[in-house]
């Protein structure tokens, strides 16, 4: 592989399309080299803004020997048909979760690459971050017990600042709302702690600002061993992110305003801080990696179907306002 790998955006639908740009641009490895997006003005200010070329059409751009991978930053509902097409063209990918709107269509996207010989890896990045990879340390180590409930927590105000785009609401190219979009952070993160795999799921969705969209949402993850996951988002409150998991032993917390961890044993009246773990790399970085080392994102590319999995099962609970089965309902 060329140094440094030579990388074009595909979509700047998402709100973190610029991020990533800017992360090309950022890291020794890489150079942004080109723009696609299916609107064609949105596409082409973004290039003028990068100051790199702007392709109409992404046949084109795929055939270029000059591009060795691309970002996918486009609607949700684009995914399967972008990353087949990048991945037929030998592209490596990197792509803003959901990695598809359909785990059918997420496992068909990572045979395409397996296939082609390409590295992808989808941007899940509290994965990597140290509270993520400490609390994981705590569990594994039994300082909890056995967890019995776990909360995770994430929020913005877009819906009523006016800062997120009106496409976010488009339930058709974004495959929901804000579950779909921020919510996966809190999904993922309980999947982590306590299983990708729960028994049920049941979830509410609400529009208070009266979008086409939820504007916020609550998931409850039921585990065969009793345990309760819960992952809350919305867009209407700059809440703190918090995680908070209970066991038989002790109680954690974590506040990302003031990125504090503590644990309070159950016999105990106060909190005791936890030092917690420097933050891994990040899945861009970690993507670089895997295209260099020639490797394969195992665990993340898992959990990326699994993410998948939950929020289907997750639209296909407050659609019809019932408990589902997870392995059962989301095919």
């Amino acid at each position: 592989m060329p140094n440094p790998i030579k990388v074009a955006v595909l979509g700047f639908w998402h709100v973190h399309a610029a991020e990533y740009a800017d992360r090309v641009r950022q890291h020794p490895d890489t150079e942004l080299v080109a723009v696609w997006d299916d609107d064609q003005d949105r596409g082409q200010a973004a290039a003028e803004d990068l100051d790199t070329a702007f392709f109409e059409d992404l046949g084109d751009l795929l055939a270029r020997d000059d591009v060795d991978a691309v970002t996918v930053t486009a609607a949700t509902s684009q995914h399967h048909r972008i990353m087949i097409s990048a991945a037929n063209a030998g592209k490596h990918i990197f792509t803003e979760k959901l990695l598809a709107p359909a785990v059918a269509e997420a496992e068909e996207i990572i045979a395409a690459a397996d296939q082609a010989g390409v590295a992808l890896v989808v941007s899940l990045p509290r994965l990597y971050h140290g509270y993520a990879r400490t609390i994981v340390d705590q569990l594994n180590q039994g300082r909890l017990g056995k967890p019995t409930y776990c909360r995770v927590r994430l929020s913005h105000d877009g819906a009523i600042a006016g800062w997120l785009p009106e496409r976010f609401y488009d339930s058709t190219a974004a495959i929901g709302g804000a579950l779909s979009d921020l919510g996966c952070h809190p999904v993922y993160l309980a999947q982590l702690f306590l299983g990708t795999s729960p028994a049920t799921v049941s979830a509410t969705y609400a529009s208070f600002t009266k979008r086409p969209a939820e504007d916020q949402a609550v998931v409850t993850l039921g585990y065969d061993g009793g345990a309760i996951g819960v992952a809350e988002t919305g867009f209407l409150s700059r809440d703190p992110f918090t995680i908070e998991i209970h066991g038989t032993r002790a109680t954690l917390a974590y506040d990302g305003t003031e990125n504090l961890l503590q644990v309070r044993d159950a016999r105990a009246d106060r909190w005791q801080p936890v030092t917690m773990a420097d933050d891994g790399a990040d899945p861009f970085a970690l993507w670089v990696a895997h295209i260099h080392n020639r490797t394969r994102a195992d665990d993340n590319l898992a959990r990326a179907v699994e993410l998948s999995r939950l929020v289907v099962s997750a639209n296909i609970s407050a659609a019809t306002e019932t408990t589902v089965r997870y392995s059962i309902e989301a095919k």
